[in-house]
């Protein structure tokens, strides 16, 4: 039985593996043919794509009233986004982030998870909570799309790819990220559980870094084709969307209650992007240098052994 998942479970990662390759290069010709900076289309038909491993896994948690499970995998995957991704990114590339990733994107990044702090404070997010969540990623995602519009990424020699090219490949690498990543989770939990892991500690370290897994496949294969801002727009746009879309709709379909662990999880969210913010200075070039990604990997081990130093006390 348990080669059967680990079987499964590295199937699930050749999956995203793959899909993340044919996502970059579908949604890079979307940019080029439509005039949108490819940090749009990684925020947000990237972002919102990869994102789908969370949504339905914290979907279904809400609607089954499995609300630490909802919480922990947004809360987990953010910080997995941020410090470990952005982290593995910068050691392949570091990464220049733009004047408008500084003065826009990143305060953005911020203002959410702040906000998704002050919900939580409470020890619940609430259904009108959620609908105001739900109702903020609306206006992200327009905003994203009104701005992007004729700001075409410079120095693309590559000829316009072909209309039915771009579906295929978009439509291939999400199918590919989502099969993929419901493998590696449903079977990581499973080996997990072998080892009498508690699923308090999975859904916020193994469960998120799984459905985090085509966020981290995409950035490296984007970082790998010299695609910076389609690995800041993925790692930006899925975080923000995580909280607004997955928390928002979860917490409109059912109040989500906030455990001590996962409060812990939000309080982890918010530093990690002021500290994202911070390696985006003006000062200091803005970009994320191969030593501070590794500072970054470090930060999340550490997050990680709390974590299950917090599960093993409860």
């Amino acid at each position: 039985m348990i080669l059967t998942d680990i079987l499964l479970f590295i199937l699930g990662a050749a999956l995203v593996i793959f899909g993340a390759d044919w996502l970059v290069d579908g949604a890079s010709g979307v940019a080029r043919r439509f005039g949108l900076s490819e940090y749009v289309i990684g925020a947000t038909i990237v972002g919102i794509g990869t994102s789908m491993p969370e949504f339905v896994v914290s979907a279904v948690a809400a609607i089954k009233g499995n609300a630490d499970i909802a919480i922990g995998n947004v809360a987990g995957s953010n910080i997995f986004n941020t410090l470990m991704i952005l982290g593995v990114t910068a050691l392949i590339l570091p990464l220049t982030f733009s004047r408008s990733n500084f003065k826009i994107d990143l305060p953005a990044c911020i203002a959410v998870s702040l906000l998704f702090l002050l919900f939580a404070i409470g020890g619940k997010v609430s259904r009108l909570e959620g609908i105001i969540l739900f109702a903020l990623f609306v206006a992200y995602i327009w905003y994203n799309f009104k701005q992007g519009k004729g700001q075409p990424d410079e120095g693309t020699k590559e000829p316009p790819m072909p209309i039915w090219k771009m579906i295929a490949f978009i439509v291939a690498g999400l199918g590919g990220l989502i099969l993929g990543g419901n493998l590696f989770v449903d079977h990581g939990v499973n080996i997990a559980h072998y080892l009498h892991i508690s699923e308090a500690v999975i859904a916020n370290t193994i469960m998120a870094g799984g459905t985090s897994l085509p966020e981290l496949a995409v950035c490296v294969v984007a970082a790998a084709k010299g695609r910076e801002q389609m690995a800041i727009g993925n790692i930006i746009g899925s975080n923000i969307s995580n909280i607004l879309l997955i928390i928002g709709f979860s917490a409109a379909i059912s109040p989500l209650n906030v455990l001590p662990v996962n409060f812990f999880s939000i309080v982890a969210v918010l530093i990690s992007a002021v500290l994202l913010m911070l390696t985006a200075f003006p000062l200091r070039t803005l970009k994320l240098e191969r030593w501070e990604g590794a500072i970054f990997i470090a930060l999340y081990v550490g997050y990680v052994l709390m974590i299950l130093h917090n599960g093993a006390a409860a």
